[in-house]
């Protein structure tokens, strides 16, 4: 009986000394840190202070002398506490490269964020000021010059804006805004265009409401409303950034487009309040080249504009933002490559054509179809044959952003969309410069406007399947490079 008592009394004291030297270990081993995201959201205000301004998006080119609605660049910042980035959307319709390396430059100089880790991408709205000269229109010298410090600003205003966030993705749908505008047509109905390098076109943009010689679409259209939502470590609303792949509405110059409707109306829809900082809602373009709000085959002609469409997604969005669940931290990851690729040149026997038919309208802007394209082809003629694109990949926890210098269809979102291995996937098009459209190889074959060559449209026949391999071949990067943050 002793001899017992004392073997369980030594046991006990053996398991008090163990516990306790655990205890002193465990209480003089570093403790690591808890992980911590924070973000910040500025919408800087890129409206001109000056008039008249040159307009771009259209054949001929136009000016402005007003106000509808003010035009921003709506900025924000991540930072999971290793990696910073930032993305800023800018309400104009193309933005050149040069004049983005500009204002991350200036971006960089104010908040430390590295070149590569910022993108910047225009939203196609066709009644801003313009800041790249292509087809009928010029740039707008003044403004263009104006435009890189204010998106810088934005940027640092941004990051000085940066505090405890968490943060969630969805995806919603809107098939009501967003149609495939090419259409194959039946043989020698499509328009044609005696200064390209199409000829027999097949395809034709916009052929009008039920036209007999429009066959079918050329291709399908992406109708995800993808958002990414970040809030306050309350739970209040900071920022929301959308993507939706219509190419714009229309809206009367100067105007943000459904872009801002957008903007004002998520949230509304989410409660957000007027403190500061203030809420800053954004809609990003998403692979649209080929894309419009108009259903040319419906029975009835349908009516909307750029608030309903704003609504209309909206609607969309909130429907997915009710589903967000919400993470205090997920990783960042962020990679930028850059890829070379031809472009199509005219050959000396179309210059000489085209400079002989320009004499027809010497002296003055060019007014239509024909002269414009022939003008494109002698300053095409003078360019490099070679052009380099940055293309970039974001992740954010388990949501991917591509972002692409060029107007991309539909096909191509959703191929990108297909192949990335991360859970959802957004396309950022017009990214980090403005490199014209991007056909498929199969739609080259049709001809047809977007495919026509010209400063809006004069990469190389195989560019798209090179892009979207190069994407799709960053997202992989950045998804392979989240998961050894964790395994460290």
């Amino acid at each position: 009986m002793y001899q017992h008592f004392t073997c369980s009394r030594n046991i006990t004291r053996w398991v008090a000394y163990v516990v306790t030297v655990f205890a002193l270990v465990c209480a003089s081993a570093p403790i690591a840190p808890a992980k911590v995201f924070r973000a910040g959201a500025f919408a800087m205000d890129i409206t001109p202070k000056e008039f008249p301004v040159i307009v771009n998006g259209g054949v001929r080119e136009r000016l402005a002398d007003k106000v509808n609605d003010p035009l921003h660049a709506r900025c924000l910042v991540l930072d999971d506490g290793s990696v910073q980035l930032a993305i800023a959307v800018v309400d104009n319709c193309l933005i050149p490269r040069s004049l983005l390396d500009q204002a991350k430059a200036l971006a960089t100089k104010e908040t430390g964020i590295p070149a590569e880790r910022i993108l910047i991408s225009a939203t196609h709205t066709h009644s801003a000021p313009s800041v790249f000269a292509c087809l009928g229109t010029d740039c707008d010298e003044k403004y263009a010059r104006w435009l890189p410090g204010k998106i810088a600003e934005g940027i640092r205003m941004a990051h000085k804006n940066l505090e405890v966030a968490r943060v969630g993705w969805a995806v919603g749908r809107d098939e009501t805004n967003v149609y495939c505008r090419r259409f194959l047509m039946k043989p020698g109905t499509a328009l044609t265009n005696p200064y390209s390098d199409k000829r027999d076109d097949r395809a034709q943009m916009n052929p009008g409401h039920n036209n007999p010689n429009a066959i079918r679409r050329t291709g399908p259209v992406d109708p995800a409303v993808t958002v990414l939502s970040i809030q306050t470590h309350d739970g209040r609303p900071l920022v929301l950034l959308g993507n939706y792949s219509t190419h714009y509405a229309g809206a009367p110059a100067l105007s943000a487009d459904y872009f801002a409707v957008f903007a004002r109306e998520i949230g509304r829809l989410i409660g957000a309040k007027g403190d500061e900082p203030k809420f800053v809602g954004i809609m990003s373009n998403g692979t649209s080249g080929d894309a419009n709000c108009y259903d040319f085959m419906r029975a009835k002609r349908r009516t909307y504009d750029h608030h309903s469409v704003g609504r209309d997604v909206a609607k969309a969005a909130f429907e997915a933002y009710q589903t967000i669940e919400y993470h205090d931290w997920v990783p960042l990851e962020m990679r930028e490559k850059r890829l070379v690729l031809d472009v199509r040149m005219p050959t000396e026997e179309e210059v000489t054509k085209a400079l002989e038919f320009m004499k027809t309208f010497a002296g003055r802007k060019p007014q239509n179809w024909p002269e414009v394209y022939a003008r494109e082809t002698i300053l095409l003629s003078d360019m490099p044959p070679t052009r380099e694109l940055k293309l970039q990949a974001i992740r954010i926890g388990d949501l991917g952003i591509a972002a692409i210098p060029c107007e991309a269809y539909g096909s191509t979102g959703l191929a990108i969309k297909a192949a990335s291995p991360l859970d959802a996937t957004m396309n950022i098009s017009l990214a980090n410069g403005c490199e014209g459209y991007l056909a498929p190889p199969e739609q080259h074959k049709l001809g047809g406007y977007t495919t026509w060559r010209a400063r809006s449209s004069c990469l190389e026949e195989m560019a798209e399947p090179k892009i979207r391999a190069a994407v799709v071949g960053l997202l992989v990067e950045v998804a392979a490079a989240d998961k050894l943050k964790n395994e460290r």
